[in-house]
């Protein structure tokens, strides 16, 4: 997705101004929305202009605080289909954009180690090339066909879609908001050999018209950053986490988040 720790690239509030349902628990209180990490790249930080890398350590000691807390990273599916079911409140749901190839040589044996899982957003039109979209660089490699399959066949790992290109859809006509949304859904599960559940939107830009889109192309939820009036299930509000985000910060993100994020129904 290519995201700054300040949002670089912005996000849109348009669309309708449909409210999500509230959950309450048996205690009368308010849920908050699941709470959703939102990582990139996982490698050396040294040029990072979008701030969108963390070193495997540095992710090591954040997986080590949710663990510490009682807390264990999931996919987004697994932290959902928990909810539903009235569970996994000591659930986080962790999510890698853009399918960068350091996901399976980096991430994946830090995830391993604390037990976690985790959702990794993959572009099928950029298969084995690079994160083109990223104007000031670097470059970084992206997964080709058996390195997506070798993270699907992972365990606790899901893979899910970031569209085919990674382009801003709130400014796609419909040919191409159905290619991005439809199509790569079509690719990703041939690829994978299961069906694909999840989108992310790329910048994290949505409206009511893509959200519509990707609902109608048969996901189960959507992943946004910060959709405003639009949160629900099909446009999940997450949380960026970073290199420079150390204990303390994590937990004021956490808190913040519970203190500000509006319920979602059915999460």
């Amino acid at each position: 997705m290519s995201v700054s720790a300040d949002s670089t690239h912005g996000t849109r509030r348009t669309g309708s101004r449909r409210t999500a349902g509230v959950r309450r628990t048996g205690t009368g209180s308010v849920d908050a929305a699941p709470w959703v990490a939102m990582y990139h790249s996982v490698g050396d930080c040294f040029d990072d202009p979008y701030r969108i890398t963390v070193s495997p350590d540095r992710l090591d000691h954040q997986l080590g605080w949710l663990r510490r807390r009682g807390l264990r990273g999931v996919s987004v599916s697994e932290l959902l289909g928990a909810r539903a079911r009235g569970a996994g409140r000591d659930l986080v749901g962790l999510t890698f954009d853009d399918g960068y190839a350091d996901f399976v040589e980096a991430a994946l044996p830090v995830l391993r180690r604390h037990d976690c899982g985790a959702t990794l957003f993959v572009l099928p039109g950029r298969l084995a090339g690079e994160n083109a979209w990223d104007p000031l660089g670097p470059r970084k490699r992206l997964l080709d066909k058996p390195g997506i399959r070798l993270a699907a066949a992972s365990e606790g790992i899901e893979i899910g879609s970031h569209g085919l290109t990674h382009v801003d859809l709130t400014r796609a006509d419909d040919a191409l908001l159905h290619a991005e949304v439809a199509e790569s859904r079509a690719v990703l599960s041939e690829l994978i050999g299961a069906h694909v559940q999840g989108f992310c939107y790329p910048y994290g830009t949505v409206d009511q018209r893509v959200v519509d889109a990707v609902r109608d192309a048969g996901y189960t939820y959507g992943c946004a950053i910060d959709p405003g009036p639009l949160t629900g299930p099909y446009a999940l509000p997450r949380v960026h986490v970073g290199q420079n985000d150390s204990s303390v910060r994590l937990l004021l993100k956490l808190k913040l988040h519970r203190l500000r994020r509006r319920p979602v129904k059915g999460a």
